[in-house]
């Protein structure tokens, strides 16, 4: 255990004030952030996918934020070297290194020390299974999905169509779920001595209003008019996937009103949230915390501290 890196880890669903717990926890422990949300990698997506405003940062150095071309595929596979190295190189430098974020499979894979080599792909049955999306669309090939992976299933939104047609590819290849094939691929003991904090909220309502509130700021600062030179100047493959992006296509397309399509990206933001809290609840070792029951947060960030403090003896 003397060998392995001390890892913070700050997870939660959208809202929960990972980013500022995170900032602080760095400002403590000499720390630097480094991003686990796989939106947040996109250059330009700013608003919509929440990124940390210089502001936020307070000055504390974050990495893998606002760095891959919105119509580039990027996968948890192109993800975990990344950060690995982020990690040593933050630590070789005499630095605590403290992963923020709310992709589950991004920080589940890197803590766990999952390796994707062995997954196969087969790109005519991927072709195959790209066709029948178009075909019966996106609703219709995540009910596949659920119905042979329901952990994998349950863990992407419908829109993800890379991770709901990989999931559906493995299947068919291996006839063993890709959940379970992701447990397999844990090969070697981690290198981390992670303290895992997850931001829950025991009444569901608090997160919910949190994120209507979010919601209604990203409006005020411009969400209608980031979305709207993404949506005219590329076209998106991974990055689509972004609430806020597609739910307001109908409306730049002369479909719906502006306030029914701000009330869906609210709607799919908390249906986001209660997906990331079923995959955190899977996750083993996380200490839950809740915001919502500290007086203040400096109270809450002291109880934050007693829990590094014993689980990696900072």
């Amino acid at each position: 255990m003397d060998n392995k890196i001390p890892l913070i880890v700050v997870c939660g669903p959208t809202a929960s004030g990972k980013t500022a717990l995170a900032v602080e926890l760095a400002k403590l422990y000499n720390g630097e952030v480094v991003s686990a949300d796989s939106m947040q990698i996109y250059k330009g997506m700013s608003i919509a996918t929440a990124k940390p405003t210089a502001e936020e940062m307070q000055g504390i150095a974050h990495h893998l934020i606002d760095f891959v071309e919105p119509d580039v595929k990027f996968s948890v596979a192109d993800y975990l070297p990344l950060a690995r190295e982020c990690i040593s190189d933050i630590y070789s430098r005499g630095k605590q290194p403290i992963i923020c974020g709310g992709t589950g499979l991004y920080i589940s894979s890197l803590i766990n020390n999952v390796r994707f080599e062995e997954i196969k792909s087969d790109p005519q049955l991927r072709a195959r299974l790209e066709a029948e999306y178009k075909e019966l669309g996106a609703h219709a090939m995540w009910q596949r999905l659920l119905e042979i992976d329901p952990e994998t299933a349950n863990s992407v939104h419908e829109n993800n169509v890379p991770r709901v047609i990989r999931g559906i590819e493995a299947y068919m290849l291996t006839g063993k779920q890709l959940s379970q094939l992701r447990k397999e691929s844990i090969t070697e003991e981690s290198d981390y001595k992670s303290c895992i904090i997850g931001l829950g909220f025991k009444d569901r309502a608090v997160l919910y209003d949190r994120i209507n509130r979010r919601v209604d700021i990203m409006i005020e600062d411009g969400l209608i008019e980031e979305c709207r030179s993404v949506y005219e100047s590329c076209t998106l493959e991974t990055a689509c996937q972004a609430i806020g992006y597609k739910e307001l296509i109908p409306y730049f397309k002369g479909e719906k009103p502006l306030d029914e399509c701000v009330e869906l990206i609210k709607q799919e933001t908390r249906h986001y949230a209660k997906r990331q809290l079923t995959w955190f609840r899977r996750m083993e070792g996380i200490n839950w915390v809740d915001p919502s029951e500290s007086s203040d947060f400096e109270n809450f960030l002291r109880n934050v501290q007693k829990i590094v403090a014993k689980t990696i003896f900072l």
